[in-house]
């Protein structure tokens, strides 16, 4: 009886965001055209790349962006068989609003994901009532209105990189102060709490510009990624929700595990 050795696991991609996705989509494309050049029938064609395409995106970190590097594929597909007598360069130029949105420079960035509308309940509980609260890449201003549920008298800032995102974050937010600018760059000094929602590779640079930049009594705090190798202040998770990591970078966190508070 033949002895059938298992396939290898799927590792996650070490590569720099949106590189798996690029790869995915180009994958998808690449079998769909040698299938199409060796006379396979467009129906398999189509299969065999959307194979090809959920393989590679199954190697991507984190369900959002396993979704997206999935769906990459078949969704051109789908709108170059609708719009065929539209010429290629069109299809660049659709592109350019999404550049203009999600620009190159941020692209090691978290990309655009909304704060849930109650994912920060109960974080008044740990930090009391800060007088200036940052929201740190703060998109279209959903991050900002979870914040200003905990504390309306509070002065609410926000800084956002993609220029469209920024204006609609300001007019949708006229209570908060946004600004169009790199948050890497822009100094987080004299905010009582900075707010994040970035992507697990970015956590580290997060925490070291906050240790820089905010002072032993100020707040951190990042939805649902911690700072690897940081024990958290305070960590709130209710069921269901993301867990809301709590950090004070000026200070040594209270004993030597996370403290938790079930929510």
């Amino acid at each position: 009886m033949p002895i059938r050795t298992p396939l290898p696991p799927l590792r996650p991609s070490r590569w720099p965001w949106p590189l798996p996705a690029l790869l995915a989509w180009a994958g998808g494309w690449a079998a769909w055209v040698l299938s199409a050049k060796i006379g396979t029938p467009a129906g398999l064609g189509l299969l065999l790349g959307l194979a090809v395409s959920a393989m590679l995106a199954a190697t991507c970190r984190g369900r959002w962006r396993q979704g997206i590097a999935a769906v990459g594929f078949p969704l051109s597909a789908l709108a170059l068989g609708l719009g065929q007598a539209v010429p290629a360069w069109a299809w660049l130029l659709a592109l350019l609003p999404l550049l203009q949105a999600y620009p190159l420079r941020a692209w090691r960035d978290a990309p655009f994901f909304p704060t849930p509308h109650d994912a920060l309940r109960g974080l008044d509980d740990v930090v009391g009532t800060p007088r200036r609260v940052l929201d740190a890449g703060c998109g279209l201003g959903h991050g900002l209105a979870a914040l200003r549920r905990l504390w309306p008298g509070a002065e609410l800032r926000g800084v956002e990189w993609s220029l469209p995102l920024a204006v609609a974050a300001r007019l949708r937010c006229r209570w908060a102060r946004v600004r169009r600018a790199d948050m890497w760059r822009l100094s987080w000094a004299g905010h009582d709490l900075v707010y994040v929602f970035q992507r697990p590779e970015s956590m580290a640079r997060v925490f070291d510009k906050a240790r820089r930049e905010l002072g032993p009594q100020d707040w951190l705090v990042s939805l649902e990624f911690p700072v690897p190798g940081q024990a958290p202040w305070a960590r709130l998770h209710r069921p269901g929700g993301r867990p809301v990591w709590i950090y004070r970078p000026g200070a040594a966190a209270p004993g030597s595990t996370a403290g938790e508070r079930g929510r």
